[in-house]
């Protein structure tokens, strides 16, 4: 520290500047510019998110937070919900909170009244939540001890939610903290933007059922989604982008398109493949295995159930126990009970493959690939198309190898997860290294000294492989760190999609072996990856990216031959037969005028048309239209053929 009561400040770009002992950061923001003090939101301080109107004590570093910044969004969408709390508070006495959690681009707040929301309700929220916003309210952070504030909550403000917050999920915390904002208290550990003001544009997107907790015995709540933008255009780019994903629901589409169907005699969650759906599901399989074939991956096939034992002896049992099924209960001929259970990981059933033999070093490193179907009974309410099933497929592998194999191997699964979503035109993405909570270690398996390594190895290969990453702690599985890959589709929302995980854990509980080159046993090293994630996600993100206008390589039908009138029919049947050699064709010989039925085939988004007129019978050519491009012209039957084999073999994604 300075002396005569000054501080050191220094800033992002490595500037420093000396301020007055105790100033704040919005005050540090308006000593650079009125400007800047506008549009800050939030600071870091020493690499921590305070409010802008905590003193800074001593020498720190500094980084003022705009909205457009991801943490100063966070901190605006959250502040946001707590408005719009308030603004239910006002309108709807006697409301209690749950959650209101900040996403990526909304928030929402978990409500528990007896009064039902509706969109008519939500507009009146909105413009309560304007009226609060105008009163330049300054949230106040007041600290206290855990055990004060349940009393708070139980006598002052009366809300046995929070209570339930503090008894159970904060059990840990000696001190808390609330916010104050006018007449509404809420627990929080902010922290909040420095005035009500800073709030300018305001949307309640929809209202849906949610249990608290997650728990489907427990209280049903009321889900409120919202925007919040500081700038209207702003608001207005959101909501078109909004407009723009309602026409791309996959649902929507897989169900024009006929792509797939979700039956309730069936179950939800159970999607079913119609026969052009499974095409494009078979195209993408083939296109991965012949990828892993390349690769040295071998193929195996594993059964849908297994015995209960092999998952606790996994882990998968216990940590995964309230998102499995109910086990199968059996009595078999001897009289001996037995349970099994519906896979919800291919993992072990790899594992024993491994173990069915002997292992040596000159073995590894050993791949084993599967597109293996797993069930996992996700709650009703979070079923989404194919998007959140209860039954999918994974484009599964796991690598077993030694110590000294393991960066390449895990560099080689980026590569080709790489080649996966740059091949699909998802060439927007990062990665994020997913790690345990060093303060929660009961939730992870094995030792410290081994996933330090695991950790290790992966922040290694990320940065041999030069991939933009980000760091989630407390988001690794129970048996080791990974790295999962964020796309980004057309519209710029982001999709977890395929996974790469490193594994010390599982070899041990399966004590996996391999007789190395000292001639003692080893333990290999496992690597899980599946650059698809699920066939049915990936699937759901490719319709709504491609908005249903799939690539000429992965569409369900690729030609279709339309004659102008039943004279060009037989010249019609021969360029059909043409194209079938090649394509997966279909034919219009139906007796309706040429545009009905080229506006028909549009809608189903078929990449070409083939229109033949008398002009094309007689020359032996043909006309060509391309899906959302219109006319290509004229062609030689053969030449065009050529031209789109072409296109198919390098499995373009636009011409």
């Amino acid at each position: 520290m300075s002396e005569n009561g000054k501080i050191n400040i220094s800033f992002p770009d490595g500037s420093i500047k000396q301020y007055p002992k105790g100033i704040s950061p919005i005050e540090i923001a308006n000593s650079i510019s009125s400007r800047l003090a506008d549009d800050v939101v939030v600071a870091e301080v020493n690499g921590k998110l305070v409010d802008l109107v905590k003193p800074i004590e001593e020498d720190a570093r500094v980084k003022l937070l705009k909205f457009t910044d991801e943490e100063g969004k966070k901190v605006y969408l959250h502040s946001t919900s707590h408005l719009m709390a308030q603004a239910i508070e006002e309108l709807y006495p006697g409301a209690k909170f749950g959650v209101g959690p900040a996403l990526e681009d909304r928030f929402y707040y978990d409500v528990d009244s007896d009064h039902k929301f509706t969109d008519e309700d939500l507009k009146k929220i909105e413009d309560r939540m304007i009226e609060i916003a105008k009163r330049d309210l300054k949230p106040q952070r007041e600290e206290m001890k855990r055990e004060d504030a349940i009393s708070y909550f139980k006598s002052k403000r009366v809300d046995p939610y929070k209570v339930e917050i503090l008894e159970d999920i904060a059990k840990d915390d000696d001190v808390v903290s609330l916010y104050h904002q006018g007449g509404f208290t809420d627990l929080c550990r902010g922290p909040h933007l420095p005035t009500t003001a800073k709030i300018k544009y305001v949307k309640l997107l929809s209202v849906s059922g949610s249990y608290w907790r997650g728990d489907s015995n427990r209280q049903q709540l009321q889900r409120i989604y919202g925007v919040s933008f500081p700038k209207k255009k702003e608001l207005d780019e959101f909501l078109n982008l909004l407009e723009e994903a309602k026409k791309r629901d996959h649902r929507k589409i897989g169900q024009e398109l006929e792509l797939f169907m979700i039956s309730p005699e069936v179950g939800g969650g159970l999607p079913i493949w119609l026969p052009k759906g499974a095409i494009v599901r078979q195209e993408l399989e083939a296109f991965m295995r012949n990828e892993q074939k390349r690769r040295g991956y071998d193929f195996v096939y594993t059964p849908h159930i297994a015995k209960i034992d092999l998952y606790k002896t996994s882990g998968h049992y216990p940590y995964y126990k309230d998102s499995q099924y109910p086990p199968l209960d059996f009595v078999d001929e001897t009289g001996k009970k037995e349970q099994y259970l519906l896979k919800p990981m291919n993992c072990p059933h790899h594992f024993m493959i491994y173990n069915h033999k002997p292992r040596s070093y000159k073995d590894l490193p050993v791949k084993l690939a599967e597109f293996g179907t797993v069930y996992r009974f996700e709650q009703s309410g979070e079923i989404n198309g194919l998007l959140r099933v209860r039954g999918f497929t994974q484009d599964d592998s796991h690598i077993f190898c030694t110590q000294e194999q393991l960066l390449d191997e895990i560099c080689d699964v980026i590569d080709l997860t790489q080649y996966v979503t740059k091949s699909l035109g998802l060439n927007n993405f990062y990665a994020r290294l997913s790690f345990r909570d060093p303060h929660n270690k009961e939730k992870y398996g094995g030792v410290d000294e081994l996933w330090e390594k695991a950790q290790d190895d992966l922040v290694k290969a990320a940065d041999k492989m030069n991939l933009e990453c980000t760091i989630g702690i407390g988001e690794a599985t129970f048996y080791g760190p990974k790295i999962d890959f964020i796309v980004r589709d057309a519209l710029r929302r982001k999709w977890q999609l395929g996974t790469v995980q490193v594994d010390y854990v599982q070899p041990e509980r399966f004590d996996m072996t391999y007789i190395g080159a000292d001639g003692q046993k080893h333990r290999p090293v496992v690597i899980h990856r599946a650059p698809f994630g699920s066939m049915e996600r990936f699937v759901g993100v490719l319709i709504e990216h491609f908005a249903g206008n799939f690539p000429l390589w992965i569409s369900p039908i690729q030609v279709v031959v339309i004659p102008i009138t039943d004279n060009q029919n037989e010249y019609a049947k021969q360029v059909y037969a043409k194209f079938k050699e090649g394509f997966r064709a279909e034919i219009d010989l139906r007796s309706e005028k040429v545009g009905y039925k080229i506006r028909e085939w549009e809608t189903k988004k078929v990449p070409y048309m083939i229109i033949v007129g008398d002009k094309e019978k007689n020359n032996n050519t043909i006309s060509v239209r391309a899906h959302k491009r219109g006319d290509l012209g004229t062609f030689n039957t053969e030449e065009f053929f050529k031209s789109i084999e072409e296109e198919n073999n390098l499995k373009s994604i636009s011409k």
